[in-house]
């Protein structure tokens, strides 16, 4: 009982002398490899390993297990990652590329100064998959990997147009109550960064969503409260700027694109109808009766064209005169469309 109690005391100097302490083991043939602790300021270089980004470098021992410890770390919780790269630099071959190596063991967690966490080997010999920490916010992000193999899970067992609209909605809904539930913007901002990533089919449902939400703004609000000088932060607040501006010049552009559409129908629109009423017009006229359109004495000096009275006779007949019935005929004229007094005859 003595002897614990002393490792545990000796455990607890080590630790506040050490800041922080990170443990793991490893899976069997990665016994003397390397391994990477790095801090990931930039939440868009988060899917793979980046030299910059690296801290510290150590080894396992020859029964697989690393250490790391040390006060460099920040007061504050930011998002590290610890690598095991089973590639070796001297390889005639050359197993990396871009930095990074197919055969990487890596996990994303969550950290600050005075941490102390463990990642145990799974009894199915997995490595880095799980996290012992006495930070609460330690195993989020690894929380969040598993709600979106979920995801997919649901998106391939229901695969139809009609049915992505409506996953993306619920599992929108399911990353920003996750973030929200759990009290911590870094989580909030790994899920930002992969709903909003222009690479993934989430992005333009992210778009849509920018636009009419609340959420984002209120995360720039509790990351401005928590990590106001972090550079993350001023980063979230310049990407959620751009993409608001980037959401309304496309609904501008939209609309100003729609007005000459709507120009050209309203006039392709104005034509028909006048043709069409012109079209309607000229059939009633064909329908009426020419002769309806004429005066009783239009009509009655037509009848006496058509029985060959000469101008004088029909003024005489209808003590009308000379000049009176000129203007009568020459109205006949226009109205019936003829020229001739024998073209007048022709339609009696």
């Amino acid at each position: 009982m003595k002897q614990i109690l002393l490792f545990v005391f000796c455990a607890n100097i080590m630790l506040v002398k050490a800041q922080y302490q990170f443990t793991g083991e490893v899976t069997d043939g990665y016994e003397n490899q390397s391994v990477y602790l790095s801090l990931i300021e930039n939440y868009r270089k988060s899917s793979r390993v980046y030299a910059d980004q690296v801290l510290k470098e150590t080894k396992t021992d020859s029964l697989g297990y690393f250490t790391f410890e040390g006060d460099n770390l920040s007061p504050q919780n930011r998002i590290y990652s610890i690598h095991i790269d089973g590639c070796n630099e001297t390889n005639s071959g050359g197993s990396h590329f871009l930095k990074d190596c197919y055969n990487t063991q890596r996990v994303l967690f969550i950290a600050k100064k005075g941490d102390s966490i463990n990642f145990p080997l799974l009894s199915n010999d997995q490595a880095l998959c799980e996290i012992a920490s006495t930070n609460k916010s330690s195993d989020l992000l690894l929380e969040i990997e598993g709600l979106k193999e979920e995801m997919i899970l649901d998106f391939m067992t229901y695969n139809s147009e009609a049915n992505e609209s409506l996953n993306l909605r619920k599992w929108f809904r399911t990353f920003k109550e996750f973030g929200e539930a759990n009290d911590e913007p870094l989580a909030e901002l790994y899920i930002y960064d992969f709903l909003s990533d222009r690479g993934n089919e989430t992005h333009s449902f992210y778009l849509s969503d920018v636009k009419i939400s609340p959420y984002y703004e209120e995360l720039a609000l509790r990351l401005n409260s928590r990590y106001a000088n972090a550079s993350f932060t001023s980063q979230f607040q310049n990407e959620l700027k751009a993409d608001k501006m980037l959401v309304n010049h496309t609904n501008k552009n939209a609309r100003s694109s729609f007005w000459p559409y709507l120009l050209w129908g309203g006039l392709f629109f104005l034509i028909i109808q006048v043709a069409y009423f012109n079209f309607k017009r000229r059939e009633r006229n064909k329908k009426k009766n020419p002769f309806d359109i004429l005066t009783s004495q239009e009509r009655t000096i037509m009848v006496k064209i058509a029985e060959g009275k000469s101008n004088k006779e029909i003024a005489n007949e209808l003590f009308i005169s000379l000049s009176t019935v000129k203007t009568h005929i020459n109205s006949l004229y226009k109205k019936l469309h003829v020229s001739s007094r024998e073209e007048i005859k022709t339609l009696l």
